[in-house]
């Protein structure tokens, strides 16, 4: 029985055709160039962008009408671009808030047959903090055009990407959470709910805050920098010095401050949030000229275009190669 066994896996080898071998090298050639010729698109940027920020919204707070508006647009958003809902529906409504408010939640499954049931999480906060009384020079709307419109088109653009190219061994959840700007409430409901489903969370890429660049010698930073090795695998995916260590991030803490955090909480696996925001470039944190027309859509793109290989690569590697230090 040992030697029949021994022999078993050349015996299937030799079952499989040329035509077949040939066929799966000749997908995986057509896969890859599709994920190196894809291209995030500025106008796609812009408009997304742009509606998220609109006057129409009102500053997304969560619970009002302004916030149904964007999710509407967002859910919309999936149905465009094939992207699945994950529960019955896209809206996962929140148990942490008393007004009605929802996240919502798409995914795009896994394409190898073991690692689809890992998932990466891709995710950024739809929702501001609405109306300001007293206003500035007769504007009221906190707009939040890069905390965090930024961080949800480039969601949105990834969520895009993988339904495109269809590139992911892994599953991919995309999330957009309300409720941040309310005490991380969307992360938390949405965090606790997958962890009694047994959810099985592989790693949390979170993104806040990536409307303008930063004068230095990377591209962003994440926050919680040495709890994991992100960072570093992120720049081994793209071979560039793409993710850096800011000190301010550690001074505040910013690690515990936005949604990455319910997760980790939750799960205790990699789970961290990625900015371009350091305290020096944007003057306008929860001001109402935090709008569109400051906003670097130029930096955006090619952000999100800088990215794609490491969220790719996330989904791809054979092992948990991003790991708690």
């Amino acid at each position: 029985m040992k030697n029949t066994l021994l022999l078993l896996p050349f015996v299937l080898f030799g079952c499989l055709s040329t035509s077949s071998i040939t066929a799966q090298a000749t997908n995986d050639t057509r896969l890859k160039l599709l994920e190196a010729e894809y291209k995030v698109k500025e106008n796609d940027v812009a408009e997304t962008l742009k509606y998220l920020t609109s006057d129409e919204l009102e500053g997304r707070e969560t619970g009002t009408k302004g916030m149904v508006k964007a999710a509407d647009y967002l859910e919309q958003f999936f149905k465009n671009n094939d992207v699945k809902p994950y529960f019955k529906s896209y809206r996962d409504t929140l148990s942490t808030f008393k007004e009605t408010a929802f996240n919502i939640v798409g995914f795009v499954e896994g394409t190898d047959a073991v690692l689809k049931n890992e998932f990466i999480i891709l995710s950024a906060h739809y929702d501001h903090i609405g109306i300001d009384k007293k206003g500035v020079n007769g504007d009221f709307i906190n707009n939040g055009a890069n905390d965090d419109a930024s961080g949800t088109t480039a969601v949105a653009e990834m969520a895009k990407y993988f339904s495109a190219v269809k590139n992911n061994k892994r599953s991919v959840l995309f999330v957009f959470f309300t409720g941040e700007e309310k005490g991380l409430l969307g992360s938390k409901h949405l965090a606790k709910k997958l962890k009694a489903q047994n959810f099985n969370l592989y790693a949390q890429f979170n993104i806040e805050m990536i409307g303008v660049p930063m004068k230095r010698d990377y591209l962003a930073y994440i926050t919680g920098f040495d709890k994991s090795n992100m960072a570093s695998k992120i720049n081994e995916y793209t071979g560039k010095n793409t993710i850096g260590f800011l000190p301010k991030e550690a001074e505040y803490q910013l690690f515990y401050r936005s949604d990455n955090y319910s997760f980790y909480n939750e799960f205790h696996v990699p789970c961290q949030s990625v900015s371009t925001f350091d305290f020096e470039n944007f003057e306008f944190y929860h001001h109402v000229s935090d709008e569109f027309k400051a906003m670097d859509l130029s930096h955006m793109t090619s952000f999100i275009q800088e990215l794609l290989p490491a969220v790719t690569q996330m989904t791809n590697a054979p092992t948990h190669e991003i790991h708690m230090n």
